[in-house]
């Protein structure tokens, strides 16, 4: 239990180091790094000083940001500070414009036909989201426009129970933000979770299946939980309440995850399991949804809690899935199903799909 306390309790020496909180918007960044476009949908209250904290606020606001990202980086690497940055070396905020309003950002996105929305986790800031969602549109190629859904996360080592309050206080704003790109003529939007942020895409999508069964699979052009900070039993209770889940659904796992590891242990199960470090598909075998294992990858990964966004191998393979899956044209496009032939994939439950290191998907019916 030592170990799982030290682990825990890192992060709150470090972070009383600096604030994270603070970002130094730094324009002439552009004349160095790659400029992205990254706009965001926050429930986080603005402070004072303009900042974008942890107190929660009553209404969306909205955001149009750039992020400069340096050149000659590693695909899966995000480097940056949060005084003085170097934008030879590091990502950094170029610019930031908070939007008036719905109104604003339907005229910012203009012309799109694609959103795809990501959603944090556990201790971030709303910088360090924006900075994640540029590097993984950047070393993935995500589809369309890029819109962080920010919810306020106390971004401190010791603050895991106040976000898990966050996160449900969260749910009808990324309910509010998906109706919102809907009703603006956003024909794909498609929502990428990580962490205790797939917990909250869940929890939203259940919420909605209640009061309108079949509102998921209508609205969201695809699904993809990385690294989900999730009960099991909790996601099988929610599926069993989403009778038309979105399709594709995809569920990244690594059974090397160290951060799910230390949840699941903290909250009392034996084998520390969650449903990102899941260790057998099993338990979710009667369900439509796409499991792929990127435990192979773990070696190569900055965070085992991420591997999806920093292994460099498996980030390589993610975008030249992308590229051929663009082939197919629009309407055929299923993004990460390119990986499997169609014939190979469970057409009444789940899919289980392994990846090796050589980038070979080895595909199981569980």
């Amino acid at each position: 239990m030592l170990r799982f306390l030290i682990f825990i309790l890192c992060p709150v020496v470090l972070a009383a180091c600096v604030d994270r909180n603070v970002s130094e918007t730094l324009p002439s960044a552009l004349e160095i790094g790659t400029p992205e476009t990254v706009f965001a949908a926050t429930t986080r209250a603005r402070e004072p000083d303009g900042a974008y904290g942890f107190r929660r606020a009553e209404r969306l606001q909205f955001l149009e940001t750039t992020v400069s990202i340096p050149p000659g980086r590693s695909p899966g690497s995000l480097k940056f500070s949060y005084a003085n940055p170097d934008p030879r070396k590091q990502f950094v905020l170029a610019e930031i414009n908070q939007l008036s309003g719905p109104q604003q950002l339907k005229d910012r996105l203009s012309g799109a036909d694609e959103v795809t929305i990501f959603v944090h986790g556990y201790n971030s800031t709303q910088t360090e989201t924006l900075f994640r969602a540029a590097q993984l549109s950047h070393d993935i190629g995500l589809p369309g426009q890029i819109l962080v859904y920010s919810w306020p996360s106390r971004a401190t080592g010791y603050g895991y129970a106040y976000d898990l309050d966050s996160m449900l206080f969260a749910r009808d704003g990324l309910e509010e933000t998906i109706r919102l790109l809907k009703s603006m003529g956003i024909r794909r939007v498609a929502l990428v979770a990580h962490s205790m942020g797939g917990a909250l895409a869940m929890e939203m999508i259940r919420q909605t299946e209640l009061k309108q069964p079949g509102w998921a699979k209508r609205n969201l052009e695809g699904l993809i939980l990385i690294s989900p900070d999730l009960d099991v039993d909790v996601f099988r209770s929610q599926m069993n309440s989403i009778k038309n889940p979105p399709d594709p659904f995809v569920l990244m796992v690594s059974k090397k995850d160290k951060v799910l590891n230390v949840s699941g242990r903290l909250r009392g199960t034996a084998d520390g399991e969650r449903l990102g470090n899941i260790g057998s598909a099993e338990k979710l075998s009667e369900y439509p949804i796409e499991i792929v294992d990127t435990t192979a990858f773990n070696g190569d990964a900055e965070s085992s809690h991420f591997v999806a966004a920093t292994s460099p191998a498996l980030l390589t393979i993610l975008r030249s899935v992308r590229r051929v899956s663009e082939t197919f044209g629009r309407e055929d496009r299923r993004g990460i199903d390119i990986l499997v032939p169609p014939n190979q994939r469970n057409p009444v439950g789940a899919t289980e799909i392994v990846l090796t290191e050589t980038g070979q998907a080895q595909v199981s019916n569980p």
